[in-house]
């Protein structure tokens, strides 16, 4: 139960820059607010009769650890050679970059200027358990099967079940927030 003599701030916030005017404003206000969320790094890959492909996400998530097997999530934009490769191949590796991987994200994320087929001969890989390009330094890297996928606009919802996992010695992963590549700084407290 809240009390009711506290005091909450209030934010000097109008009509427009909540809802904004439109939606090319909307549109704006959510990529904004969403820019202000810091997310760790990923290339998602796959390897196989569909072909090998991959790309740079900052949409991967944990769905479950107590099913069958773990499963996680991605979304990858229609659009892209990764995503039907890996609704063709049924399987994907999620490779969670390290902090020291800037340029591996760059790559996979098409600002290095590369084709497709050459991305992966910048960078060092190897097969994971089920064949799918496992990234050598990456600080984790889960290997799954597709379970599902739906597409939902102009974005593939990948679902997967993990089938290995790799972490390495050094946890630190790149993150992305505001428009830039970030790094995780610990802040003094309590440990959880």
């Amino acid at each position: 139960m809240m009390n009711s003599g506290a005091r909450f701030p209030m934010w000097n916030w109008n009509a427009s820059s909540i809802w904004g005017d439109g939606m090319d404003d909307l549109r704006a206000h959510f990529l904004e607010g969403m820019s202000r969320a810091a997310t760790f790094v990923a290339v998602a890959t796959t390897d196989g009769d569909g072909g090998r492909a991959g790309v740079t996400i900052s949409s991967l998530t944990s769905v479950s650890a107590d099913g069958d097997q773990p499963s996680l999530l991605a979304c990858i934009h229609h659009q892209s050679p990764a995503a039907a490769a890996i609704l063709r191949n049924r399987a994907f590796c999620a490779n969670l970059l390290a902090e020291d991987q800037q340029g591996v994200s760059d790559l996979f994320a098409g600002r290095a200027g590369s084709d497709h087929a050459a991305r992966f001969d910048r960078a060092e890989w190897e097969a994971g358990a089920l064949g799918q390009p496992v990234l050598a330094g990456a600080t984790a890297v889960f290997e799954c099967r597709l379970a599902t996928a739906l597409l939902w606009e102009t974005h593939h919802i990948i679902v997967g079940r993990v089938h290995s996992v790799r972490l390495s010695d050094h946890p630190a992963a790149l993150l992305y927030g505001q428009r830039a590549y970030r790094r995780a700084v610990h802040l003094p407290g309590r440990e959880v």
